[in-house]
């Protein structure tokens, strides 16, 4: 026995599967525990420089 699919898959049926892959997931946004601006979870703040309530890089005002 040879593994072979028993009819033709459809280009249309194809290209619903493969439509998937190019989008974009939507960013998460979480306010700064320090400052309250909005930024992505996990990541230094652009604005305060802090990270898990640490500065991490200091910001010239």
């Amino acid at each position: 026995m040879s593994i072979c699919p028993k009819g033709k898959t459809s280009k249309a049926r194809r290209d619903k599967r493969k439509a998937q892959s190019w989008k974009i997931p939507t960013l998460s946004l979480v306010p700064c525990s320090k400052c309250g601006m909005l930024m992505q979870a996990h990541r230094v703040c652009r604005s305060c420089g802090t990270y898990n309530k640490k500065e991490v890089i200091k910001i010239a005002e």
